[in-house]
């Protein structure tokens, strides 16, 4: 019995899901923050699209639970070797073995749109990165932390260098948010092969 429509090989044309990687601080954060983090997270997956987040607590935690609420798929990119540090909300956890700063590198080259909520130094650190590496950006200034100060201090409110190499966009909402972060990317068609499986009978 063969599967499929050819001998040994088929193919088909497949979607590959937008990655929004979701950035923000880990550990206690207010609750207003939280809820706003789990719409996000809910949005992200009602738009059909893979969450990526640092895979530990405060905003990754709180946007992988709403995510997880709408039945939406969870990466999580580790620091270190050990899955102690990831919620319980990851469905693919990514232990990088690397510390903190350099896993938020993967986490970045690893996304097409970056959504950033509240956020201490390091995410401050992560937003830089994907300034650098071109990658779309919108930020949630309802959220508060450094997601509130980034438009005051961009060169004209846009900006985090005189090259103006990538426009941040800015949002107030999960769904305002999670809607323009899905218009800065595109879903790309690519040829996927996929092997036919023979069964033998006897």
């Amino acid at each position: 019995m063969i599967y499929g429509e050819k001998d040994n090989i088929t193919e088909r044309i497949g979607m590959i899901l937008i990655r929004i990687g979701v950035i923000g601080q880990s550990g206690e954060i207010p609750e207003a923050t939280c809820i706003l983090a789990e719409e996000i997270g809910k949005e992200i997956a009602l738009h059909g699209a893979i969450l990526l987040t640092g895979g530990t607590s405060g905003v990754m935690g709180a946007v992988s639970r709403g995510a997880k609420q709408a039945n939406g798929l969870v990466v999580g990119i580790l620091p270190g070797d050990t899955l102690e540090v990831a919620n319980e909300y990851i469905d693919i956890p990514i232990t990088t073995g690397l510390s903190f700063d350099y896993r938020s590198l993967i986490l970045v080259h690893s996304s097409d749109v970056i959504i950033m909520i509240a956020g201490g130094n390091g995410t401050l650190g992560e937003l830089s990165a994907a300034y650098l590496n071109r990658k779309p950006v919108v930020i949630v200034e309802a959220s508060g932390g450094w997601a509130a100060r980034v438009r005051e201090m961009a060169y004209d409110g846009s900006y985090l260098d005189e090259r103006k190499w990538v426009k941040l966009d800015y949002a107030d909402t999960a769904k305002e948010a999670v809607d323009i972060a899905m218009s800065r990317t595109y879903k790309q068609e690519v040829p996927v092969r996929s092997v036919v499986i023979k069964v033998d009978n006897e």
